[in-house]
């Protein structure tokens, strides 16, 4: 039931959204509440994420889980229809092995690359590229990182996909926008055009204009 399971999240956030999706993915129902970040923090997100203080958090039956890989393992574990991640264990450690490269090494070097003052853009970009060239290797033809079936590794990878891009426009730079990666751009059309994707990406102008004031205030 919804209400037995709660998922604390903000809009604008690829690490709550990412959440959802895996959720949704799932048929599980639950019930979404809006954070009002950075600076109104609510007292459940406070109560139920005292570490970090941030989101996502996800209830279930009272008890809190944050950090979104961690969620996200529990969600495949708890509901097994369509799995997220591999049922082979060697194929199921490389899932998580790629959806932790994405997160520890693509997510900052681009977030270092959007951020930085226009006289280290270029070295941030290289840097940002250096990050996605083994993505590129390891999706080749692929349509998602699992095959013809979307899998954990691409829910991790829609800040990648939609995020990124996203950047790009907000920044006024390239990340995604030549044609270095073309498997990469191929993937990210096929995740942001995937059926239970598109109901949880947030409208693409919105998501512009709020990075466009996050990224220049930084």
């Amino acid at each position: 039931m919804a209400e037995e399971l709660q998922v604390l999240g903000f809009w604008a956030s690829p690490f709550s959204r990412r959440v959802e999706l895996a959720l949704k993915l799932k048929g599980v129902e639950y019930q979404h509440i809006e954070e009002d970040l950075p600076h109104n923090k609510s007292h459940l997100l406070l109560q139920y994420n005292p570490i970090h203080k941030k989101v996502p958090v996800l209830v279930h039956h009272g008890k809190p889980i944050s950090e979104s890989l961690v969620i996200l393992e529990y969600i495949d574990e708890i509901w097994k229809n369509n799995p997220l991640l591999p049922q082979n264990p060697y194929e199921r450690a490389l899932a998580r092995f790629w959806a932790k490269y994405i997160e520890d090494k693509v997510v900052v070097a681009m977030l270092k690359a959007a951020k930085a003052k226009i006289e280290d853009r270029e070295k941030g970009l290289e840097e940002a590229g250096e990050a996605l060239e083994p993505l590129e290797k390891e999706l080749g033809s692929k349509r998602f990182f699992g095959g013809e079936k979307i899998g954990f590794v691409d829910v991790v990878g829609t800040v990648v996909a939609y995020w990124v891009p996203a950047i790009d426009e907000a920044v006024g730079i390239q990340m995604l926008g030549t044609n270095r990666f073309p498997n990469v751009k191929k993937w990210s059309e096929e995740v942001v055009n995937h059926g239970v994707v598109k109901q949880i990406l947030p409208p693409k102008d919105k998501l512009v204009a709020y990075l466009r004031t996050v990224l220049r205030s930084n």
